[in-house]
């Protein structure tokens, strides 16, 4: 079982009490009161669950050496204490976006969009995970799950983040994406 695979399952149960779960375009998921993320394991831990999306980390794309070394000296780690709020962002972009060649989505992406640039300015108050799901070998219904935590008193400078990132070129390839914002639950363990 890999440590890089993990499991977002919305249901009745789980570590996280859903704030709010939007749609921003595409089709929805059904609506839940709780998530629970799981490092491994299997589908068929989540009885009961309206839905289990499934990613994993992979190395990083679309970056140069200096941004990569950049995101990494000023990332802080998910699950610090305090951050207690946390948002879950799966994406899934275009046959368009997919038809490109790896430097014109880089183009897009960076060049354009400015995507590292505007994330690097949040840094390290909010933190981020990428999942990847296209890299499962299996249809998915997302291509991207991104998992952010941060205090609450960072919940403006999260918006700011994900406002900015929606209004780059990059995001006329986004054909679904849906927002779920959490609050960690201390009192259910995992």
């Amino acid at each position: 079982m890999s440590s890089r695979l993990f499991h977002f399952a919305g249901g009745a149960a789980g570590r996280f009490v859903v704030e709010s779960m939007s749609t921003v375009c595409g089709a929805p998921l059904p609506l839940v009161e709780r998530v629970e993320i799981t490092a491994g394991g299997e589908r068929s831990l989540f009885p009961g669950a309206a839905w289990v999306l499934k990613g994993m980390t992979s190395h990083e794309r679309y970056v140069t050496r200096r941004e990569k070394a950049e995101l990494i000296g000023k990332q802080a780690a998910l699950g610090r204490e305090s951050a207690t709020r946390t948002a879950i962002i799966p994406i899934r972009k275009t046959a368009a976006w997919w038809s490109l060649t790896q430097e014109e989505r880089r183009e897009i992406f960076e060049e354009q969009s400015r995507h590292i640039r505007i994330g690097l300015k949040s840094l390290p108050a909010v933190a981020r995970r990428l999942h990847h799901c296209r890299d499962l070998g299996e249809p998915a219904e997302f291509d991207f799950i991104t998992l952010f935590d941060y205090v609450p008193e960072n919940a403006g400078l999260f918006e700011d983040l994900v406002a900015e990132l929606r209004a780059t070129p990059e995001w006329a390839y986004v054909e679904r994406e849906i927002d779920l914002r959490l609050c960690y639950d201390p009192a259910v363990s995992s």
